[in-house]
């Protein structure tokens, strides 16, 4: 059997399961000997998936996979969520994850910048318009097969308010140390 026909069958298995418990199956892939089943809460819904939701789908997956065995030899199924910083691979990825910021790597290692970071402001089927630097003047459009990874970026704690600086009047002792030496 191919990979990709595989991984139909186990979406076929999945897609039901992930349905009836107002999930939204975000990726499948195979990896080597591991099967992984990305998912997550229904476009728009509020919150992220929970950890009994998470247990409870693996469950009835495994049953269901068990029971059917879509896969040749052994393989190792894993359930999970698609994080903070999720993966985009897909078209419907970057269209579900429009006006959040992402980081992109292109394919082609002599483009400058090969790194872009910015506001995914809009996705289709073959391109994602990424606003950097918050400016509107400067939207640039990718396509999503020049893509080599993104994912989104997940900003920890609160941004600094306007007008405030970290005081610079006093270094940490490593920054000191490191001076020094």
């Amino acid at each position: 059997m191919s990979a990709v026909t595989e991984i139909d069958r186990v979406h076929a298995i999945v897609d039901p399961i992930a349905s009836d418990l107002s999930l939204d199956v975000y990726d499948v892939e195979r990896r080597g000997s591991t099967i992984r089943v990305t998912l997550d809460t229904l476009p728009g819904a509020d919150g992220s998936i929970t950890l009994d939701s998470l247990s409870l789908a693996t469950r009835l997956i495994s049953r269901e996979m068990d029971h059917e065995d879509p896969i040749t030899g052994h393989y190792t199924l894993e359930i999970t969520s698609p994080g903070l910083e999720r993966p985009l691979r897909t078209a419907a990825h970057f269209q579900r994850e429009v006006g959040k910021v992402i980081t992109v790597r292109l394919r082609d290692p002599q483009a400058d910048p090969r790194r872009v970071e910015g506001v995914l402001v809009a996705a289709d089927d073959d391109s994602a318009t990424l606003r950097l630097d918050g400016d509107a003047g400067s939207d640039r459009v990718i396509g999503i097969r020049e893509i080599d990874k993104a994912r989104t970026v997940f900003e920890w704690g609160p941004k600094p308010k306007p007008g405030k600086q970290k005081k610079s009047g006093k270094q940490s002792k490593s920054i000191k140390e490191k001076q020094t030496s």
